[in-house]
């Protein structure tokens, strides 16, 4: 058996499939953190309360007025904003015999910040 060479031609640069990665890959720390918030949006009574906290007037809203828009009990609802609180979404503050709740400062930017491209 006779070995033959073959010559290699000249070709411009061969275009790749697939676009080559020019953002930043998010830390597994920052991952996990965001993956933990996504969840805890993923119900729709914490999303109603995250929103409602967003557009409070005066930053800040009291549980005992979270109640009725969402139609839960009040125990539901200091659970629901408990998990918002355990995720970094939301802070909580007791004022004399209530529990009033914000949004973190630039917790929603974040968000916002994670889905857009980079």
């Amino acid at each position: 058996m006779s070995v033959r060479e073959l010559p290699v031609l000249d070709q411009p640069e061969v275009a790749v499939c697939c676009a080559p990665l020019t953002a930043e890959v998010l830390s597994a720390p920052d991952a996990k953190t965001l993956a933990k918030q996504f969840a805890a949006l993923g119900d729709p009574v914490r999303l109603q309360l995250l929103s409602l906290l967003a557009t409070a007037d005066g930053g800040a809203i009291c549980v005992c007025d979270l109640t009725e828009p969402v139609g839960r009990t009040q125990g539901t609802v200091s659970h629901h904003l408990r998990v918002l609180v355990q995720t970094g979404l939301a802070t909580s503050e007791k004022r004399g015999r209530n529990v009033w709740y914000a949004v973190v400062p630039g917790a929603l930017e974040a968000l916002h910040a994670a889905l857009a491209t980079r």
